[in-house]
C-alpha cells in the first residue's frame, strides 16, 4: 500500500510540473522570452515527463488497472487523450513555423484536454465508453 501511495503522489507531482512548464513554455515562446531557448527548458520537461510515465506504468502493476479492458476503459480513454495532448504541445510549443493562432488554438485544446485527462483520472469513469 505503501508504493500506492507513493507512486501516487509521484505521479501527482509530475503532472503539476508538467502541466505548469506547458503554460510556461507557451507564455515564453508567446513573449519571444530567451527563457524559451534555455537548456534546462528543453531537457526538464523530458526528463518530467518519463517520470510521469514510469509512475502511471507502476501504478497500472500496482493497481492491475489495464487499458482496453472493460474495468479501465477510462485508462483508454486517457492514454487517447495524453496522445492528443502530445499533438496539440507539439503544435503548441514546436519549432516549426506556424501561426501564432494555430498554436494558441492548440495550446487551449491541449489545456482542454488535460482537464479531461485529469477528469479521468479523478472519476475513474469513462466518458466514451469505447471499449
Amino acid at each position: 500500500m505503501a508504493a500506492y501511495f507513493a507512486f501516487k503522489h509521484l505521479h501527482i507531482l509530475t503532472v503539476v510540473i508538467s502541466v505548469t512548464l506547458f503554460v510556461l513554455r507557451y507564455w515564453w515562446q508567446y513573449r519571444a522570452s530567451p527563457m524559451a531557448a534555455k537548456r534546462w527548458v528543453r531537457i526538464v520537461p523530458h526528463v518530467n515527463d518519463t517520470l510521469l510515465l514510469l509512475s502511471g506504468a507502476a501504478l497500472m502493476v500496482i493497481t492491475r488497472f489495464w487499458p482496453f479492458t472493460p474495468q479501465g476503459a477510462w485508462l483508454t480513454e486517457k492514454l487517447f487523450g495524453v496522445i492528443i495532448y502530445i499533438v496539440l504541445g507539439f503544435i503548441a510549443l514546436g519549432r516549426r513555423p506556424r501561426s501564432q493562432q494555430v498554436r494558441w488554438v492548440a495550446f487551449l485544446l491541449g489545456l482542454v484536454v488535460l482537464y479531461i485527462i485529469i477528469k479521468l483520472a479523478t472519476t475513474k469513469i469513462p466518458l466514451l465508453g469505447l471499449v
